[in-house]
């Protein structure tokens, strides 16, 4: 399937909601046919380039899907969006057009089946419910209560503060309990380093 892509300095994940502002004529052009067509666009992560200008020279291969789910004008002029991730998917080839948009053949990765929450996962649940809080967080709608491990694993490894590279191991992940667990690994890493 072709697909556009938008190269960003973040990890989108499944479920998880992302504002945009949109000023690059590449990308007012492929929102407008996305918002036209009804679809969607890719969202990868920059391994090696700006945002900015012309296309990054290297990006992540493993991204995930936005839809726009929200949109207005901006008080600077500006167009802001407000996305939400769907499925991921795996960049197979890709070229550059002459805007300096990118449009990538693309596979959808299949996701295992959701399960429970668990004991286990209480306390990470609990994390989730103490983000939601946060105003940044509650702008997004996003946290509080989730029904599975899938939304707790991909809401934490979005919002909590690891680095770009270690959110994109956690997006590859296809087992949202293993995702989970290394979630745990992480943050156990990141109370060290405060205590240090």
């Amino acid at each position: 399937m072709s697909f556009p892509l938008f190269p960003l300095n973040t990890v989108l994940f499944p479920g998880c909601r992302l504002d945009l502002q949109i000023f690059e004529a590449r990308y007012l052009d492929m929102i407008g046919r996305c918002m036209k067509q009804n679809g969607g666009f890719g969202v990868v992560a920059i391994v090696e380039g700006e945002e900015v200008g012309d296309a990054p020279e290297r990006y992540s291969l493993v991204g995930c899907e936005a839809h726009i789910r929200d949109w207005q004008q901006r008080p600077n002029g500006l167009l802001g969006i407000r996305v939400e991730g769907g499925r991921r998917f795996r960049v197979l080839s890709a070229n550059v057009q002459t805007d300096q948009l990118t449009v990538a053949e693309v596979e959808w990765l299949d996701e295992q089946p959701d399960q429970p929450l668990t004991k286990e996962h209480d306390d990470l649940a609990a994390l989730l419910e103490a983000l939601s809080m946060h105003p940044m967080v509650s702008a997004l709608e996003m946290g509080g209560e989730v029904n599975g491990q899938q939304a707790l694993a991909c809401q934490l490894a979005y919002l909590l503060p690891f680095e770009r590279d270690q959110k994109q191991v956690l997006l590859e992940m296809d087992d949202p309990t293993v995702r989970l667990a290394r979630i745990q690994v992480l943050l156990e890493q990141l109370q060290g380093d405060f205590v240090a």
